[in-house]
């Protein structure tokens, strides 16, 4: 996502320096008036604000604090702006930790998958200084279109992985559901569309279903990603000593996707854990 979300501010007429794990990919900008970096603290020279946007908690610490980060090479008055939906007790050390040096730091992880970074259209829930936020809310408004400032250090991430906990479950209830269904003799398509004018009516269902009936498991959000946010939902959920029995199952389930060899693959792939138990493919009728 981050590739799309540089796209764009670049054609909202910023100054853009980039940096990224496959060299290739910061390099391709440079046609577009980017400029590309050998590392992450030779972007932070070059930079006001720099938004981070990587897979997983050890990722975002070592771009921002490990050697060549982007702590190294700050400026005075850098903000750090860390878009990866990564721990939030993690993260706010990380925070403390930079604000020891100087440096602004807030979490802000987006919603919105592939084409909402391509179409500008993530959605950002942010947590720190609401000052910090408001200093930066153009760079935003270049890359998304609803911004929610939630609080303190770390409930930005909170929010976002509450909401991605729902949709992890939901998944669940909507593979269960049309495995039973398409076993028992009910079409996928007509199964569909009483969900669809019922209280059961489910956005994320809308959009994955026509994918699992066409058989079209191409990554938008892979299985492996919402493993780990899962993963961090009960992570969180220890640390406040709320239980969340559903979530543990669901994670579970994502697991054996995983082990099957989906992990890469779109998460509304995951049914074809349930459809090989139970012997029945959810698949197109007409």
């Amino acid at each position: 996502m981050g590739g799309p979300m540089a796209a764009n501010l670049i054609k909202a007429g910023h100054q853009v320096a980039l940096w990224s794990h496959s060299a290739d990919k910061a390099q391709k900008f440079t046609e577009q008036g980017g400029i590309a970096c050998a590392t992450p603290a030779e972007v932070a020279r070059q930079s006001d604000c720099v938004f981070l946007c990587v897979g997983n908690t050890v990722m975002s610490r070592n771009v921002i604090l490990g050697k060549n980060g982007l702590a190294e090479g700050a400026p005075k008055g850098l903000i750090i702006v860390d878009c990866s939906t990564v721990s939030p007790t993690a993260s706010r050390a990380i925070g403390a930790e930079l604000a020891q040096r100087g440096i602004d730091f807030l979490d802000a992880p987006c919603t919105g998958s592939k084409s909402g970074a391509e179409n500008a259209t993530l959605t950002f829930m942010v947590g720190g200084e609401q000052g910090v936020f408001e200093k930066v809310r153009p760079y935003f408004e270049a890359m998304g279109k609803l911004l929610y400032y939630c609080g303190k250090a770390g409930m930005g991430l909170q929010a976002k992985l509450s909401q991605n906990m729902i949709l992890g479950n939901l998944l669940h209830a909507f593979n269960e559901s049309l495995v039973l269904s398409t076993k028992a003799g009910v079409s996928p398509e007509l199964m569909l569309e009483i969900l669809d004018n019922s209280a059961a009516k489910s956005g994320l269902v809308s959009v994955k279903a026509p994918f699992v009936l066409a058989r079209d498991f191409s990554t938008k959000f892979s299985v492996k990603w919402l493993e780990k946010d899962m993963e961090l939902m009960l992570e969180s959920a220890a640390e406040l000593n709320v239980p969340v029995p559903l979530t543990a199952l669901s994670r579970q389930l994502y697991q054996t996707a995983i082990a099957k060899g989906l992990g890469e693959e779109d998460i509304c792939g995951s049914i074809r854990v349930l459809e090989e138990i139970a012997g029945c493919k959810v698949v197109a009728t007409k």
